[in-house]
């Protein structure tokens, strides 16, 4: 049986009259519709899901077949709204969020075809009649309301097709109303959520001016989305859930809403321009040169691009249209790198391909020395960190894969957890406990103490250091990063303890390196080589490599086979020292050498001075840089051209002595 609705259907006169000012409430349901259909203002435009909306599934959808995340079911009419054909509940927010009618839109748009308009209306009578408006969380709605205009856009606004009648149209506006009456008073208290349900608000009320309560519905989502903003987004700009994906959705909300206003003249607070901006900033510097986000806590690895194009339309900003067209037309941004301290993300890039190399072609590495972030969507990976070069991604943070903890293996647990990270696993145990409360999984703390000790960029040579205190086993783990020339990473890792573990240091490799990984040891180096990319170290008796099998998620359900490097110590203290080159065409022939071979390793770990010489064989060239990890008496975070202390520095030489540059930070 069907569960009880909890509002009436319009279905006299005097209810539909009640929705709207004057002179509306005095008209009929064929003469409101026709208005609607005909009037010129106010401006909206719809905005489709591109994986949702795509026309294969669209058409499946008229056979009652509707796939969500990869998963396909047949949801026979009637619709059993309230059912789970999925044991994945995010199937059945899907349902309910009503994506696939934009989609039907667009298809109609398109061919003129009634089925699609046909179906539009079947769906959204069924939903009308037969689902509670609190049966799932509230936003849900929020995206529901903003899927059924932009549905409107098509089948309303731009075309008057013949499924829709006067009497589907009232209680289509009334369910609206209804919906956003109860929204309104059912808010989700803060962050990303809450955003999604004030647009929707917002965009009820531009879009249906005649609605009685439209005035005061702008003045109020106008209000608290000025409010929400400034805390949604960090003083730096990057999101409070630190969720690289989950911020460039916000970010897509805000901006459709800025535009929106801006078509209709509608004049909005300067904190929004303020926090969008800020937020652009973020999305400029994270996107990787391919084009790209990286998935890091949860969230997908995909374009928004678009954003940025947006930001351009909206502020002019020549460095938007410069990321944006991937470096064709526009303006360089002025920093080569740049930290976002609030969020702890840490950006290092080589250029922006005005220096005679491609855009795309940049090395690039996200760094992350922040906390685990608002609301349940980080991950455990305090010093984590993701590489690129060349076009492609070659070392990768493995993404969410799924929210579902479900079934005999719990994939949300493992793809969460420290062990699919780029950072140092302690005894194989996750930096924050990570346990059942209230009928699911969640991170229950407290987290790790962090502290960024030094980040700083110069022409030649970037140095971060940041410093990582799990409450879940007695181990400080210290990573230094160092970026060379713009052209490789030395990567050092120190941990120190009191009593003997296991420390696996992780690299997660792309699914295209699967297959292709191996490893060699010199007289004194030890070498992984995947496709673009060599990790290099001193070659130690106590280290252990290994190459195992993992799995990469880039968008939510899928996930591929990609190898992971294993590189393992058993001791108290311990230190990697790991050079990360990244080449594009000739593989070149690495050698590293600690200078003191008895004192290397151990003066790293005690702070002293720590001398490496990296070798580089390539393309019949043959160079030499010598690197001095310094003692370091002072922090430093900025970007100041003299430094107050030194942390490392670099020289290079080549096969006759020649010195070719040096460097120091």
């Amino acid at each position: 049986m069907p569960l009880a609705v909890d509002r009436p259907l319009v279905s006299t006169t005097a209810a539909y009259r009640n929705l709207f000012r004057a002179p509306y409430d005095a008209w009929t349901p064929s003469q409101l519709l026709r208005h609607f259909q005909t009037r010129t203002s106010p401006r909206y435009f719809p905005v489709a899901d591109p994986i949702e909306s795509a026309r294969e599934k669209i058409e499946h959808i008229l056979n009652s077949r509707f796939e969500f995340n990869q998963e396909s079911h047949i949801v026979p009419a009637p619709i059993r709204w309230t059912v789970n054909s999925s044991h994945d509940r995010e199937w059945l927010i899907l349902l309910h969020k009503f994506y696939y009618a934009v989609g039907l839109g667009t298809a109609y748009d398109e061919t003129k075809a009634s089925c699609y308009a046909e179906k539009w209306v079947d769906l959204t009578t069924s939903w009308i009649e037969t689902v509670p408006l609190d049966f799932l969380p509230s936003d849900v709605a929020g995206r529901r309301i903003q899927n059924w205009i932009f549905a409107h856009y098509y089948f309303v606004t731009l075309h008057q097709p013949a499924a829709i009648d006067s009497h589907f149209y009232m209680r289509f506006l009334g369910s609206l109303h209804r919906q956003i009456c109860y929204l309104r008073e059912h808010l989700t208290p803060a962050r990303n959520h809450r955003t999604l349900e004030l647009c929707a608000i917002f965009l009820t009320a531009v879009v249906f001016p005649e609605f009685v309560e439209a005035e005061d519905w702008l003045a109020f989502s106008t209000r608290e989305l000025s409010s929400n903003i400034q805390t949604d987004f960090l003083p730096d700009g990057v999101h409070c859930e630190l969720s690289t994906d989950y911020h460039h959705l916000v970010l897509k909300n805000y901006l459709w809403i800025r535009k929106l206003a801006h078509l209709n003249h509608i004049d909005m607070p300067e904190s929004i321009d303020d926090g969008i901006k800020k937020a652009l900033e973020f999305s400029v510097y994270s996107h990787r040169p391919d084009g790209a986000i990286p998935s890091l806590s949860d969230g997908d690895s995909r374009s928004f691009l678009d954003l940025l194009e947006q930001g351009y339309e909206l502020y002019g900003s020549e460095h938007f249209k410069y990321v944006a067209s991937q470096g064709m037309t526009g303006t360089p941004p002025g920093d080569r790198s740049r930290r976002f301290a609030a969020g702890g993300y840490f950006i290092l890039r080589s250029g922006w391909g005005d220096q005679g190399e491609s855009f795309q072609d940049q090395r690039y590495l996200i760094f992350d020395c922040g906390p685990v972030g608002a609301g349940n969507h980080g991950h455990l990976d305090l010093l984590n960190f993701e590489m690129a070069a060349y076009g492609r991604p070659l070392i990768v943070d493995p993404g969410r894969y799924t929210y579902d903890e479900s079934g005999a293996t719990n994939w949300r647990a493992l793809f969460r957890g420290t062990a699919y990270h780029n950072t140092v696993l302690v005894d194989g145990k996750n930096q924050t406990r990570y346990e059942w409360k209230k009928n699911r999984f969640k991170i229950s703390g407290p987290e790790p103490e962090r502290e960024l000790k030094a980040f700083v960029s110069h022409q030649g040579l970037d140095y971060l250091h940041g410093v990582a205190r799990s409450h879940e086993y007695p181990v400080v783990h210290e990573r230094k990063v160092a970026f060379i020339n713009g052209e490789y990473w030395v990567i050092v890792d120190i941990l120190r303890a009191t009593e003997p573990h296991t420390y696996d240091l992780l690299f997660h490799l792309s699914p295209s390196a699967q297959g292709q990984v191996s490893a060699m040891v010199s007289d004194d180096t030890l070498s992984i080589h995947s496709p673009q990319l060599i990790l290099a170290q001193p070659l130690l008796p106590n280290v252990r490599p290994s190459i195992q099998e993992g799995f990469v998620s880039s968008s939510y359900g899928e996930k591929q086979r990609a190898p992971i490097v294993r590189l393992t110590q058993r001791d108290s203290s311990a230190c990697f020292l790991t050079v990360v080159y990244p080449y594009k065409d000739t593989e070149p022939n690495i050698s590293v050498v600690t200078l003191e071979p008895d004192s290397g390793p151990q003066a790293l770990l005690l702070g002293e001075r720590a001398p490496v010489r990296i070798t580089i064989e390539r393309a019949g060239e043959r160079y030499r840089d010598d690197l001095l990890f310094t003692s370091q008496t002072a922090s430093l975070i900025g970007m100041a051209d003299t430094p107050s202390s030194t942390h490392v520095r670099v020289s290079r030489t080549d096969r006759h002595g020649r010195l070719l540059f040096r460097h120091e930070v």
